[in-house]
């Protein structure tokens, strides 16, 4: 039996299958992607059916995807944790730049604090470490954020496992945000740290971009078979099962491919197919 349930950072449970809002603003991360009202619906759809983990960003839109999830759920129930992440300024469709000074993040994460409508953020993710700040610097601003009682874990986006490994001796880390996914697992040195530490790995990409809801290999497309499921809801229900510390947050703007993603938790994969799952070739 899988376990669908993580505490994050050991004290904050959530559901290992949750819902990303990056499929909820437009191309790029930039602007609005459809109707507010369909994107309200698409988030409590996403909370009745029991996603207890949202994972957002300051700069999905910029801004919107945290105003939606405000308008949609808030106020929000005691299970619901909303990650969200700071450290980057989105200027336009695909193009970013980091901003990790102390000033800039302690502003980020009060902007964050005021569009989500909370007085602490369940889990406040640095979404990129800026080259040009020491690290210990940027860490330094989130201890204090968390001190304060603004934010109660703490998390990374996009880091090596050196990164990790030195991280988690100045500040306790909750999470970590990299791509992985069936064909993608270059970060599972950083996933062992996670699993051996007990952190959290929210893994982005989780359907490869897309790639995986298709029929990309024979392999995903006779389990798929086997199971009456679609090549996407194999690939996620692989992460389900490949670690205990993986929690998919996979994002859609469409309701029947919400429904999709999360039927993918019901889905039992047999020792047999994890092989052949396992064995399939990966980018690394």
């Amino acid at each position: 039996m899988v376990n669908q349930v993580f505490a994050l950072g050991g004290d904050l449970p959530v559901r290992r299958l949750g819902f990303g809002t990056g499929g909820l603003v437009g191309p790029g991360y930039w602007g609005p992607r459809g109707g507010r009202a369909e994107a309200r619906e698409l988030l409590r759809t996403a909370v009745e059916r029991g996603v207890t983990l949202i994972d957002t960003a300051d700069n999905y839109g910029p801004d919107l995807a945290e105003e939606l999830i405000a308008d949609a759920l808030h106020p929000y129930g005691e299970q619901l944790v909303v990650a969200t992440k700071g450290g980057v300024v989105r200027t336009g469709p695909d193009q970013w730049h980091v901003a990790g000074r102390p000033e800039q993040l302690r502003a980020m994460c009060e902007a964050s604090l005021r569009r989500l409508r909370v007085e602490r953020i369940g889990l406040y993710q640095l979404h990129r470490f800026d080259p040009s700040v020491p690290a210990a610097e940027q860490l330094g601003a989130l201890a204090r954020l968390r001190a304060e009682g603004k934010i109660r874990h703490i998390g990374l986006d996009t880091v090596t496992a050196e990164q990790l490994r030195a991280a988690v001796e100045s500040v306790p880390v909750a999470s970590v945000q990299n791509a992985y996914n069936l064909l993608d697992r270059g970060s599972a040195e950083v996933l062992a740290l996670c699993e051996a530490r007990g952190i959290a790995f929210l893994p982005y990409y989780p359907l490869g971009s897309g790639a995986l809801t298709r029929e990309s290999a024979a392999a995903v497309s006779a389990v798929a078979a086997a199971h009456g499921a679609s090549p996407g809801q194999v690939a996620l229900a692989w992460l389900l099962h490949r670690s205990p510390v993986l929690c998919p947050t996979p994002g859609t703007g469409s309701p029947a491919h919400l429904a999709e993603n999360l039927d993918a938790a019901s889905v039992r994969l047999t020792p047999r197919e994890l092989e052949l799952l396992d064995a399939l070739t990966t980018v690394r």
